[in-house]
């Protein structure tokens, strides 16, 4: 059985031949970095609160040493890179400067969290819920869910996804098709998999920012949020571009289509790829 993820769909929109590259062809490079790390970090320190939070007491939850909490996943997943991989994601500057900038997060966050997550008639479905949803006859496309909640009254479900980010997301983000498809096909699935009519899912992005204007002449939140169109043409949308992707590289067997051409898409986003300017694609030696 063959699984795909939004990673993937989004790295064949991006470029075909990066696709091929890091899926068929196994070459892929990344080992991670200090985003990812802080990243992965923040996500657990902030999903163990809530997890306590609605299934305890808020009270218990507000006793969580988040800082140090922070600090133990940080180095966990610098350990997990330098062993596993062999390599240092990030220098002790970068550690220390991205944990700072963590604490100022989770501080923000303690203080305004009632903005985003309210306990009084809201239950918490689950943390990381596994996405699983078979795409075609041998091929499941897998996905997990940061958090989500559910209110008791109305039933409406709402999806949240955390994004770390440096700074605010600006229009050109919001607009992003890659990053909005993530929870367009999250909320599709969720709605087959769970019998819950589609109308009764909300998603957010809830983006925590690292960095903040100094001086601001207005009071600037840490926590921003995010909710992109998600109705019934959104949908369908992305749903038909993930169609396009599935159809493109397996054939109705589940089996990668390896006849085709994958073509490389050159851009500004090159500059960024594993495989810029090396033997795999031409076009790094171009741009």
């Amino acid at each position: 059985m063959a699984h795909i993820s939004h990673s993937q769909f989004t790295t064949y929109n991006d470029c075909n031949l990066k696709w091929k590259l890091r899926y068929i062809d196994k070459l892929g490079t990344f080992v991670g970095n200090i985003h990812t790390l802080f990243g992965t970090a923040m996500h657990t320190v902030i999903q163990e609160y809530l997890s306590v939070m609605y299934n305890k007491s808020i009270v218990a939850a507000d006793k969580i040493n988040m800082e140090s909490r922070l600090k133990e996943e940080m180095v966990t997943e610098f350990t997990k890179i330098k062993e596993g991989k062999g390599v240092l994601p990030c220098t002790q500057e970068e550690m220390m400067e991205f944990y700072q900038d963590g604490i100022a997060i989770i501080n923000h966050f303690r203080k305004y969290r009632n903005k985003y997550f309210m306990k009084q008639n809201w239950e918490l479905v689950g943390i990381e819920v596994p996405i699983l949803k078979k795409v075609q006859e041998g091929v499941d496309m897998m996905g997990y869910l940061d958090v989500v909640i559910r209110n008791k009254i109305s039933g409406k479900v709402v999806i949240i996804d955390l994004k770390t980010a440096t700074r605010s997301w600006t229009d050109y983000q919001k607009k992003d098709f890659n990053k909005k498809s993530q929870l367009l096909i999250y909320k599709k699935f969720y709605s087959e998999l769970f019998d819950v009519p589609l109308d009764k899912i909300d998603v957010m992005f809830l983006i925590l920012k690292r960095k903040i204007a100094k001086n601001p002449d207005f009071p600037i939140t840490r926590l921003q949020k995010f909710e992109p169109a998600n109705g019934v043409p959104s949908i369908n949308k992305t749903m038909n571009k993930l169609e396009e992707f599935r159809t493109g590289v397996f054939d109705n067997k589940g089996n990668y289509i390896l006849e085709r051409n994958y073509v490389a898409k050159p851009g500004k986003i090159c500059k960024f790829c594993e495989f810029y300017n090396t033997e795999h694609c031409e076009w790094g030696k171009i741009l």
